[in-house]
């Protein structure tokens, strides 16, 4: 099959070039492959892979990672008898000789990805929807989330907190939002896509000093490095930071306010101030020690009827991810030691409290260890929080069909909101 025949805009092989951006398992890139040429890796698939990925990306690209795909890539094309094209050969030597073998992700180690969102055929929200049908997102990501670079990873639950996102624009268009633990600034970067930061302000909002922070995406983090980093995620999205507010600031809507935010030393003066109208979380549930100290920057954040008590002093910093992984259904969430319990609306679609003017939290997680879940919503209850899983009662486009390295079933998405007692 020669190249020119190949339809390359059909979704097949939009996917296939998502999948080697993202740096997707190269199993999973030959995978792909193999639904382009119909079962095999045909002359032409190469010639696409060489043409569309490879030569396209070079320089861009981790090098290790791409000679590790052409090496499984030639394998399985030689493993049925097939023919491997002549620049596949040459372009696994010369890897073969410029890298060593100890070249490979270690320490602190980033690379570019980019996270590609493919937005299906007839997609009524047009209005966030590229004339491309893609939006392309290029983030600087640890290659090794287990040695301590958490906050630079890329993680399953920011994936679909995202889709969320682009999937319901409407529900954060115009809304003041305020992310929790931002880690790499994807959920930040759909955010401003969906112009969750573009408003009108009244005359008095500008003659205050400081302003308040009624419309604008906050992202934040409490670790230096990770904001350093999100900072930079944003620069490569052609999206402004300011580290302190002013009348630019509330007028420009691609600005992102980026703010340091260590929950155990949040200052609660400064962050009742900003009364967002949505805010948000990924994966932002996973450390014991710190839950204590996100509960209560929740409920300041939640809460505009009164204060929340301070909890005792204590570290938090990120931790590498306890337990073993388990799936999120709400059987097993009920089940939590405690008498908390994870509410679920029993409405077929969601109505975000939002829109009766109360401001409303989404928390994306993966249920990693049941009995910390089941202690966050204790922590919860004792707050004053409304816990509820609304994972099944959200529209959600699947705009990641490419990805199949990890499973989106295991994220949980609930809403929190505060009740008056």
């Amino acid at each position: 099959m020669a190249d020119e025949e190949l339809d390359t805009t059909a979704p097949p092989w939009l996917r296939l070039v998502a999948a080697f951006l993202a740096m997707e398992p190269p199993d999973s890139l030959i995978s792909l492959a193999r639904d382009c040429g119909g079962g095999s890796i045909t002359d032409g698939v190469q010639s696409f892979i060489w043409e569309h990925c490879i030569r396209k990306a070079e320089g861009k690209c981790h090098a290790p990672y791409v000679k590790n795909l052409l090496k499984k890539l030639i394998v399985e094309i030689e493993s049925i008898g097939g023919e491997v094209l002549d620049e596949l050969y040459e372009q696994y030597a010369h890897y073969m000789t410029s890298l060593k073998e100890n070249d490979t992700t270690k320490g602190s180690a980033k690379s570019l990805k980019w996270v590609s969102f493919l937005f299906p055929d007839g997609c009524p929200e047009a209005t966030v929807c590229p004339k491309s049908r893609k939006l392309v997102i290029p983030l600087q990501c640890s290659l090794n989330m287990l040695e301590g670079d958490t906050g630079c990873s890329l993680w399953p639950s920011s994936l679909f907190l995202s889709e969320f996102i682009l999937s319901c624009p409407k529900m954060f268009s115009s809304k003041s939002c305020f992310e929790v633990g931002s880690g790499v600034g994807l959920v930040g970067i759909c955010l401003a896509h969906v112009k969750a930061s573009k408003a009108s302000f009244p005359p008095s909002l500008l003659s205050l000093s400081p302003p308040k922070l009624s419309v604008l995406v906050i992202l934040t983090d409490g670790d230096l490095s990770s904001l350093a980093n999100l900072k930079l995620n944003l620069e490569l999205n052609h999206l402004g930071t300011r580290s302190a507010f002013s009348e630019r600031t509330i007028k420009d809507p691609h600005l992102v306010q980026c703010m340091h935010l260590p929950w155990e030393s949040a200052v609660e003066s400064e962050l009742q101030d900003i009364m967002p109208d949505i805010v948000l979380g990924a994966d932002v549930i996973y450390n014991p020690l710190c839950l204590p100290h996100l509960i209560r920057v929740l409920s300041l954040l939640l809460n505009r009827e009164k204060t929340y008590p301070h909890e005792q002093n204590g570290g938090c910093q990120r931790s590498q991810l306890h337990g073993e992984v388990h799936g999120g259904d709400d059987k097993q969430l009920n089940g939590c030691e405690g008498k908390a319990r994870l509410a679920t609306t029993p409405n077929p679609t969601y109505s975000p409290h939002v829109s009766k003017g109360v401001p409303v939290a989404y928390i994306a997680s993966v249920i990693r260890n049941i009995e910390t879940f089941g202690y966050f919503l204790n922590l919860a209850e004792q707050a004053n929080l409304k816990v509820t899983d609304i994972t099944e009662n959200v529209k959600r486009f699947d705009l990641l069909p490419y990805m199949q390295s990890y499973h989106l079933s295991d994220v949980r998405l609930v809403s929190i909101s505060y009740t008056v007692q």
